[in-house]
């Protein structure tokens, strides 16, 4: 199988949702009474003006219609819901299905996004290009 989105730029958009997951809904604290709460761990915050999430949509809205296609559901064979075998079908449902949603909405509110892209390309015995 030939992917149409280049694996670069795939391997790019993991790597970005992989720091777009490690994040966690704000606590909400500003440190006990000890002050151990750590500026840093703010950085693992999803906040309203994330930048990371920016990043990914922005990446995910700039491809073309087939590179989106294909994004969904080798995100859909990554999570099992389609096997490697059943490509064709996962495409012709992703592009079936193209017009009714934004399609970096639909990934980036997925959780382990990365992972799905990750496991669908080994699915098909491709693997993330080292950035």
């Amino acid at each position: 199988m030939e992917l149409v989105i280049p694996v670069d730029k795939l391997s790019f958009i993991i790597l970005k949702a992989r720091e777009y997951d490690a994040k966690v809904a704000p606590s909400g604290m500003n440190g006990n009474a000890e002050g151990d709460y750590s500026a840093a761990a703010g950085l693992l915050e999803h906040h309203g003006d994330d930048s990371i999430r920016d990043e990914i949509h922005h990446l995910i809205d700039d491809l073309n219609d087939e590179e989106a296609i294909e994004l969904v559901a080798l995100s859909w064979v990554g999570r099992g819901t389609f096997a490697a075998e059943d490509w064709d079908e996962a495409r012709t449902i992703a592009a079936d299905e193209k017009g009714s949603h934004s399609t970096a909405e639909y990934l980036l509110g997925t959780p382990l996004i990365a992972n799905y892209l990750e496991e669908g390309l080994a699915a098909f015995n491709k693997h993330v290009d080292a950035l």
